[in-house]
């Protein structure tokens, strides 16, 4: 049996004595498009935060990739693109992009594989500060496939783009994934869930689902995940009423 690429199980995070993540258990498949959504301030940077190891769990565990969350080997195996641009907008897409395959060890077959995966060969020699917002959501996507990782944990990468360049990611994350990618993706908008198989759904520090999409719309009996989510969040408030008397 493959293990799971991701495994928590009742990870708790704490900052500055206040909780943030508050006992999540779920399991993220290899080879899957996982889509982590809930509103801003429910917890998914931080969440992200501990998968790729720069965030201390305070309780609970968190495997990735059979690892322990932070293991120093994983530093190769996982790919990561924070919701700020980690380049230099005055390199270009190719000096980027060997800057950085210098640090993880990936050699120039592999920049040119991946400027070419993204879709930048025409661009390779502009400068980053002269892209699209959609170019630059490419490049940072790029840094993060140097070296050909495992896992991609990419923090709501599509935030600012118009409808047509977040149409063009999610079709790349889809192929990534269709070619055995493992891809935990962050939004706050409902309508991208649905181009998610699966799905991590959170609110204020706690998860309300994990399992499929599909799933998820034939339990609430919705016709969309914006619909579901709501129906779970007033299941989950009823629940609770109802133990407090």
């Amino acid at each position: 049996m493959t293990s799971a690429a991701i495994e928590s199980s009742k990870l708790s995070v704490h900052k500055d004595h206040v909780q943030i993540l508050r006992d999540l258990t779920f399991t993220v498949q290899p080879g899957t498009l996982t889509g982590l959504i809930g509103p801003s301030g429910s917890g998914k940077t931080t969440l992200m935060r501990t998968i790729v190891g720069v965030q201390t769990a305070s309780e609970g565990s968190l495997d990735v990739l059979g690892k322990h969350a932070g293991h120093k080997i994983l530093r190769s195996k996982i790919g990561y693109v924070t919701q700020s641009p980690a380049v230099y907008p005055d390199l270009s897409v190719l000096q980027n992009l060997r800057y950085f395959g210098v640090l993880v060890g990936a050699d120039r077959k592999d920049v040119e594989k991946v400027i070419k995966q993204v879709q930048l060969t025409n661009q390779r020699t502009q400068l980053v500060d002269t892209l699209s917002g959609g170019q630059k959501a490419r490049v940072s996507l790029a840094v993060a496939l140097l070296g050909d990782p495992e896992l991609l944990v990419l923090d709501e990468p599509t935030v600012g783009l118009d409808p047509l360049l977040r149409n063009e990611l999610w079709e790349l994350f889809a192929d990534l994934a269709a070619k055995g990618k493992t891809l935990l993706i962050s939004s706050h908008v409902m309508d991208e869930a649905e181009r998610c198989e699966n799905l991590l759904l959170m609110r204020e520090g706690r998860l309300l689902w994990h399992e499929s999409r599909k799933k998820l719309l034939e339990l609430t009996k919705k016709p969309s995940v914006g619909e579901a989510f709501i129906a779970a969040i007033n299941a989950i408030e009823k629940a609770e009423k109802v133990e407090t008397k």
